[in-house]
């Protein structure tokens, strides 16, 4: 399982580097648009749109919210950037208050979590592309948001493999633990301590450490909460397209959570 995880990562990661900082931002937001698509044909199987229309209108409905939201965002940035943080604070409140309970009627739980997709899918999208376009190092503050999960994601496996005794959610998904969180933390530290090292006009290292810690908190909310979904779905990953680390949503799931945080803190 390991060694599919790194050859895995191996293979995609310099791909990943490589499009961040040699494509022009639109040619990056349209390659990039195929990805969240698959992400969408995996969160149909979260939402129980099991035949082929349904799945095939969710994916144009998602299309369409995903160009909905990027001229939103052109004509109210501003209020955009508020509500996509809004949004995973409600999520988070969510998680935090959950507990388990009879499941609701099937017609609205489909339509609630198909919606859910939309919002996390579609801004999570617009602002990496905000990003990569609108700041003169638009490139390299994607690619340190990219490490930056990276890490986290690889410190919390490492952590919690090594020291995980107590539980973070586990009713949501009992495999994670607090010893993991802890492990991501200190890897979000190092990476924000490494950037005002490379880049001290940034801003100071205590302002790049909090930032860069409060966005990996927000990129363990966007994980627990996929990690939700599937335990309702009755789903251990939300696909098989990635050896070794399930399918696209596995991937980009603490990626939705903190593209629209880091938008918002820069």
């Amino acid at each position: 399982m390991l060694l599919q995880r790194v050859i895995t990562a191996l293979v995609l990661i310099p791909l990943v580097i490589t499009g961040i900082l040699q494509l022009p931002t639109v040619i990056l937001a349209l390659a990039l648009a195929p990805v969240v698509l698959l992400g969408g044909v995996e969160w149909t199987r979260l939402a129980a749109l099991d035949t082929l229309p349904e799945k095939s209108l969710y994916l144009l409905v998602l299309a369409a919210s995903m160009a909905g939201f990027a001229l939103i965002f052109h004509a109210l940035p501003q209020w955009s950037t508020l509500f996509f943080m809004l949004f995973w604070l409600l999520v988070t409140v969510k998680l935090i208050r959950y507990r388990p309970a009879p499941a609701p009627a099937p017609a609205a739980n489909r339509l609630g979590k198909a919606v859910m997709g939309l919002l996390v899918l579609a801004p999570a999208w617009v602002s990496l592309w905000v990003i990569h376009g609108l700041y003169e190092d638009g490139p390299y503050l994607v690619l340190f948001l990219m490490v930056l999960i990276w890490v986290a994601d690889s410190c919390a496996y490492f952590a919690g493999r090594r020291w995980g005794r107590m539980k973070l959610a586990p009713e949501i998904s009992p495999g994670k633990t607090r010893e993991g969180v802890y492990g991501a933390l200190i890897g979000a530290a190092l990476c924000g301590a490494v950037l005002y090292g490379l880049r001290p006009e940034t801003g100071s290292l205590v302002q790049l450490i909090i930032f860069s810690v409060v966005v990996v908190l927000c990129s363990v909310v966007g994980d627990l909460y996929e990690s939700l979904l599937k335990r309702q779905a009755g789903l251990k990953d939300s696909g098989n397209l990635l050896p070794g680390h399930g399918g696209v949503l596995d991937r980009i799931d603490s990626l939705t959570a903190a593209a629209p945080v880091f938008l918002f803190g820069l």
